[in-house]
């Protein structure tokens, strides 16, 4: 692969030729504004992080994550563009890609996310499980739709992905002046694709984290393949995406650790005592470098000095002053573990080989791991956000059950009866008129498969506060 291609600036729908409007800003640049100023990124501050309908101020939105994963995507990509131009030398990289990366890593934190359902990653999995569940329920012209519809069609239901939802989002739903979305730049589209591969291409235990999950939906086969050609990515995953993934590890994993304290799921004393028990397992089981263990065991030291310091000082909270700094300085140290990563195995992922996470066999592991396994005990799993999770879940089966119902006759020669016909008015109109032009044409199969996508496409459009209104109004609660 080749920065020039890779950094592509060209859009779906070109209108470079047009003459000169005076605007010196960057392709890149032009894209950061159209996503500040979309109401798809607006609608990410009431969708949900990790705790589904919470009214604290403090905890994290989809919208917060977002920022925080564009700043430290851009941070991210300043010390690689330093590392190729100082020390790898890539003679193909030029010093004005430098702030190039940047751009489109800060644009591609903003986007990351934008696709998701509302209620977080359990949304996700919500419309996945019903779809599994329930497709072969539903028929069409008195054929099962799980019996009807191609293999790949069926698998993206079943597989359904916010980051797939995210590509549909940008290129096409966001109906800003006509059917290609915000109409982005290719090197910004293709950095967001984490999984370049099909639904029928997934395969968790290849140990290629490019095939973990879905990339883009059947719908959006020919984008897919318009952006390969023009990057010259070939089905291996852009430069870029490693360092967007990194930047979203590197957030969530100490967000999620600072909110859970903040609500109380853990307090001080547990975190420190399972930041430990952590270390010492390291040492037991002797797979980890001693580098990477001294390490581990000076960011723990690092936690517990920082409460030291508070209580010298007399800081109000000091608790949680510690918490919170100590945040700030993981992530800066976590952030030159990437780069350390990225740096390291660069030629393999020039090539299209490498198939790990960035911080993968750097120092920044085993701390990492830490992290992600105390957050997932005592926050995901925690009796206060399972009960909202299965509120959530009640929520959204019931609008999939009726929508679908509606959605699989729409647009047909047969007549919806009076409620299916008012809940398709609830669809939006921009996404009824994006269903209108791609499936003009279309055979029959496929305009199905467009119309169950127009359900899910209507359930991400939601916020968790419009989602939980238009249940309780549905079923006369209000």
């Amino acid at each position: 692969m080749e920065w020039r291609q890779l950094l592509c600036g060209d859009r779906i729908r070109n209108y470079k030729g047009r003459g000169s409007s005076g605007d010196l800003r960057t392709e890149f640049e032009k894209d950061y504004h159209r996503i500040i100023g979309s109401a798809s990124f607006r609608r990410l501050q009431d969708k949900t992080q990790v705790f589904p309908l919470e009214r604290s101020d403090f905890v994290r939105t989809r919208l917060t994550h977002s920022l925080e994963v564009s700043s430290l995507a851009k941070s991210l990509g300043q010390n690689i563009g330093r590392i190729i131009l100082q020390e790898i030398r890539d003679e193909g990289f030029l010093e004005s890609y430098q702030a190039d990366i940047c751009d489109i890593l800060q644009c591609a934190g903003l986007l990351h996310d934008i696709g998701n359902p509302p209620f977080g990653h359990f949304g996700e999995t919500v419309i996945r499980e019903w779809f599994l569940e329930h497709l072969g329920e539903y028929s069409y012209r008195g054929n099962a739709l799980d019996k009807l519809l191609l293999p790949q069609m069926k698998a993206d239901l079943f597989h359904f992905e916010g980051n797939t939802q995210a590509l549909r989002l940008v290129t096409k739903l966001h109906y800003l002046v006509d059917e290609h979305g915000m109409n982005l730049t290719k090197g910004l589209l293709g950095t967001i694709i984490k999984y370049p591969v099909s639904s029928l291409e997934i395969n968790k235990g290849s140990g290629n984290i490019k095939a973990k999950k879905m990339g883009y939906f059947y719908a959006e086969r020919d984008i897919f393949a318009d952006l390969q050609e023009s990057l010259g990515t070939d089905g291996a995953r852009h430069p870029l995406a490693y360092v967007l993934e990194a930047a979203d590890d590197i957030a969530y994993l100490t967000a999620d650790i600072e909110d859970a304290f903040k609500k109380g799921c853990i307090t001080f004393g547990q975190l420190v005592q399972e930041l430990k028990e952590y270390g010492r397992k390291l040492e037991a089981d002797g797979g980890t470098d001693a580098e990477s263990r001294k390490e581990y065991n000076g960011m723990v030291d690092a936690l517990e000095e920082r409460l030291r310091k508070a209580l010298d000082r007399g800081v109000p909270q000091p608790e949680n002053h510690a918490v919170q700094n100590w945040v700030v300085r993981i992530q800066g140290w976590l952030i030159a573990c990437a780069t350390q990563g990225f740096a390291a195995n660069y030629g393999k992922i020039m090539e299209g080989s490498y198939g790990k996470a960035l911080l993968d066999g750097t120092c920044g592991r085993p701390l990492a791991a830490a992290l992600g396994d105390i957050a997932y005990r005592y926050a995901f799993v925690s009796k206060p956000i399972l009960k909202l999770e299965l509120a959530a879940g009640t929520m959204m089966d019931f609008l999939l059950d009726r929508l679908v119902g509606a959605a699989v006759y729409y647009d047909t020669d047969r007549k919806l009866n009076e409620v299916q016909e008012k809940l398709m008015a609830l669809v939006s109109d921009n996404y009824k008129a994006i269903y209108r032009i791609y499936s003009k044409d279309r055979d029959e199969v496929e305009k199905l498969y467009l119309r169950l996508l127009l359900v899910t496409d209507s359930i991400c459009g939601m916020t968790d506060s419009y989602a939980k209104s238009l249940y309780q109004e549905l079923n006369g609660m209000v």
